[in-house]
C-alpha cells in the first residue's frame, strides 16, 4: 500500500490543479501589491519612501468585480501625522494612455535617462529625479482600464461584456468619470487617506478626467479637494469653435517659428514672452473681430490682417491669403520648414520630421511621439520588473483600445467651476509648453478666463507657462521649474490649521 501513496498524491494532484489552459492564462492577478523600500535625495534633502505597485478591482452596482486597475503608490516614510500630508492622484490622457508620462519623467521619483532637451538617449532606462514633488506629497499614478496593466475582467459566465457594454461601463467622458471616483474612493479609504489634503492632476485628455472627477469625487464620494492641476489642457468641455479655434492658434504658431528662427529679424531678437505678449494681444483685438467678419471684412482689412498673420506665423502673405486667414494646424506644421526639407511635431514643435515628400498639406508621422516611445517603453517595462518587482506576462499598454469614446455631455468645465464655488479649498493651476501645437498654450489662457464668468474665483485660478511642449518636463530646465511650480502650488493651497473654509 505504501508504494502506491506517492502515485495517488499525483494522482489527487492532477485533478485539484488547474488545467493548461487556466494555468497559462495570461492574466492580471485582480487584487494584488507589491511594496518595495527606497531612497531619494530630493532638493538636497535624504527621504526614504515606499513603492506600492499592484491592481485593485473596480466594483459594478452589485459589488462584482467588472475591471481591476493597475497603479503606483509612493509613500514617504517616518511621517509622524498624515493627516497633514498631501496625496497627489496623477492621471495621464489619450483617453488611452497609460499613466507612464508623468510617472518617470515628471514628478516621479525616478525619472528617464534622456538628454537636456528630453531627446533619447541609450542605453535606455531611469535615473533620480532631484525635483520630485514626494518630498512634499505622496503621489498615486492610476492606469484607467485598458491602459497600463489595467483590464475589463470576465463575468460570472466566463465572458467578457461586449464592446457596447464596456463603452456603457469604461469608455466615456461620463463613464470614465462615474468608475474612476468609486475606485479612489475605495484607494483612499485602504490607504487610510481620508484626513489628507488631496490633488488631482492631469495631462491632456487627463484634464477633462480630473475637472470632471473634482465634482464626482466631492458630489458623490463627499471627497473634498485641495487642488487640481491641469498639464497641457484639452478644451474640458468650454466650447471655443469659429473664429475663437482659429484665433487661438496664432500665439502658438508664433512660439514655433520664434523656435525655428522663421521669424523677421525683428521679432527674432526679442525674448520669447516679449514676442508672445505682442501676439497675444494683437489675436485679441484685431485679429479675432476680423474672422469674425468672414467675407464680408473689407479688402483693405484683410490684407492688413493677412500680413500681421506672416509676419507672426512665419509663413507667406500668399500662403495665408490662400487659406483665408485661416490657416489649419496641420498645414502649419508641414508648411514652417518645407524649404528647409523638413516637418514640425504637433505635440511639441521643436521635433523635426523627415516626409517622403516636400509636396502635401500635412506631416506623414509625428517625430516627437516616435522619439518619446524610444525611451518610456523599454524603461517602464524595465523599471517595474527589476526595480519595483512587479513582474507579469500582461502587456504594458502605452496606449490601449478605449474606442470608440462616448463624447457627449461633456461639461466637466462647468462642473470643475461648481466644485470650486462649493468648496473654498480648492485651487487650480494650469501648466502648458509654448511649443505645443495639440493642446496649444493659448487655448488653456481662454479655459482659464472662461472657467468662472463671475470672476470670483479669479484669485484661485493661475497659469503658468514653459519653453517646451505638450509634456514641458522633458526638457530638463522645465523638469525642475514645472516641479517647483508645483510644489508651490501644493505647499500654497494646503490649509493651516486655523483656515477655515468659507467666504
Amino acid at each position: 500500500m505504501k508504494k502506491l501513496l506517492p502515485l495517488l498524491l499525483v494522482s489527487c494532484a492532477l485533478l485539484s490543479a488547474p488545467s493548461i489552459a487556466e494555468e497559462h492564462n495570461r492574466a492580471i492577478e485582480i487584487d494584488h501589491k507589491i511594496t518595495t523600500e527606497h531612497r531619494a535625495e530630493i532638493k538636497g534633502e535624504r527621504i526614504n519612501y515606499t513603492a506600492t505597485t499592484g491592481t485593485q478591482p473596480v466594483w459594478n452596482e452589485n459589488g462584482d468585480a467588472v475591471a481591476t486597475l493597475h497603479y503606483t503608490y509612493y509613500k514617504r516614510t517616518k511621517i509622524k501625522d498624515m493627516s497633514k500630508r498631501p496625496l497627489l492622484i496623477s492621471f495621464n490622457g489619450g483617453p488611452g494612455s497609460a499613466s507612464v508620462w508623468m510617472h518617470i519623467a515628471y514628478t516621479g521619483p525616478r525619472v528617464l535617462k534622456i538628454d537636456d532637451e528630453g531627446y533619447p538617449l541609450q542605453p535606455y532606462g531611469l535615473k533620480d529625479n532631484p525635483y520630485s514633488v514626494l518630498d512634499v506629497a505622496d503621489i498615486v499614478y492610476v492606469n484607467p482600464v485598458n491602459t497600463g496593466y489595467s483590464r475589463v475582467l470576465k463575468n460570472a459566465e466566463g465572458k467578457y461584456p461586449s464592446k457596447a457594454e464596456q463603452t456603457k461601463m469604461f469608455f466615456g467622458v461620463n463613464a470614465d468619470v462615474k468608475y474612476l471616483a468609486e475606485w479612489l474612493n475605495t484607494f483612499i479609504h485602504r490607504n487610510e487617506r481620508m484626513l489628507s489634503p488631496k490633488y488631482l492632476i492631469g495631462e491632456s485628455y487627463g484634464t477633462t478626467r480630473v475637472s470632471g472627477l473634482a465634482h464626482a469625487m466631492q458630489n458623490n464620494q463627499w471627497l473634498y479637494l485641495n487642488g487640481v492641476v491641469l498639464v497641457s489642457p484639452t478644451e474640458i468641455g468650454i466650447k471655443r469653435e469659429g473664429p475663437v479655434e482659429v484665433a487661438n492658434r496664432l500665439p502658438y504658431y508664433a512660439a514655433a517659428a520664434w523656435y525655428h528662427k522663421a521669424l523677421s529679424s525683428e521679432l527674432q531678437n526679442k525674448d520669447l514672452l516679449e514676442v508672445l505678449a505682442e501676439v497675444e494681444q494683437y489675436t485679441v483685438d484685431q485679429y479675432l473681430p476680423a474672422l469674425a467678419k468672414g467675407a464680408f471684412i473689407s479688402a483693405q482689412e484683410k490684407q492688413s490682417v493677412t500680413q500681421a498673420v506672416a509676419k507672426y506665423s512665419g509663413l507667406s502673405e500668399r500662403f495665408v491669403a490662400q487659406n483665408n486667414l485661416d490657416i489649419p494646424t496641420a498645414a502649419f506644421w508641414k508648411e514652417l520648414l518645407r524649404d528647409r526639407g523638413y516637418t514640425l511635431g504637433r505635440l511639441d514643435s521643436r521635433y523635426l520630421g523627415i516626409d517622403k515628400r516636400d509636396a502635401g498639406s500635412r506631416p506623414d508621422y509625428w517625430p516627437e511621439l516616435t522619439s518619446w516611445l524610444h525611451s518610456f517603453t523599454p524603461a517602464i517595462n524595465h523599471y517595474f520588473a527589476t526595480e519595483l518587482n512587479y513582474k507579469t506576462d500582461v502587456k504594458y499598454n502605452m496606449f490601449g483600445s478605449v474606442y470608440p469614446w462616448d463624447n457627449s455631455d461633456n461639461n466637466v468645465g462647468e462642473q470643475l467651476r461648481l466644485a470650486m464655488a462649493q468648496n473654498p479649498y480648492l485651487n487650480v493651476m494650469i501648466q502648458s509648453g509654448y511649443y505645443d501645437g495639440a493642446t496649444n498654450y493659448f487655448d488653456a489662457k481662454y479655459n482659464m478666463w472662461q472657467l468662472d464668468p463671475s470672476g470670483k474665483m479669479r484669485d484661485r485660478l493661475s497659469f503658468k507657462g514653459y519653453r517646451s511642449g505638450h509634456m514641458m518636463y522633458l526638457r530638463h530646465e522645465d523638469l525642475q521649474k514645472s516641479n517647483e511650480d508645483l510644489r508651490e502650488f501644493i505647499l500654497k493651497t494646503t490649509p493651516k490649521a486655523d483656515q477655515s473654509a468659507l467666504y
